[in-house]
């Protein structure tokens, strides 16, 4: 299976042309972009702090953990780290396997256990903070 983790500064750019596995007959993309309100609150954008080593390990680590219960050939990771402003992308997830089903549950499950396990935290930052 082919699993790429990026974590960048700032936001995730547009998106470049997944790779396209053999066999790949679905390719599904996810992004998480800011919000403009947090709680019913305005909102001006997220901070995002990663412990950078443990963070990209451990999304590499649940990548390919995800991506072989599912049987999924490729699995790519972009998160952001820093200031990023509401409508822009902070995450972006990219599946590829035989089949969609095998794809929107290895999606589902990744980003599950990405909140849960994987150390990279938000803060938000309103109208107030200016």
């Amino acid at each position: 299976m082919d699993v790429r983790v990026e974590i960048v500064d700032g936001p995730l750019g547009a998106p470049g042309d997944p790779a396209r596995p053999g066999g790949a007959g679905a390719i599904v993309v996810f992004e998480g972009v800011v919000r403009g309100d947090e709680g019913g609150d305005p909102i001006d954008a997220l901070e995002y702090e990663a412990y950078l080593p443990m963070a990209k390990n451990q999304l590499e680590a649940l990548a390919r953990e995800v991506g072989a219960s599912h049987g999924i050939a490729m699995m790519r990771v972009e998160h952001s780290t820093g200031r990023v402003p509401v409508g822009a992308c902070s995450f972006r997830l990219t599946v590829a396997s035989a089949h969609r089903a095998e794809a929107l549950e290895a999606m589902g499950e990744f980003i599950d256990r990405m909140k849960r396990d994987v150390p990279i935290w938000k803060r938000v930052v309103g109208p107030i903070d200016r």
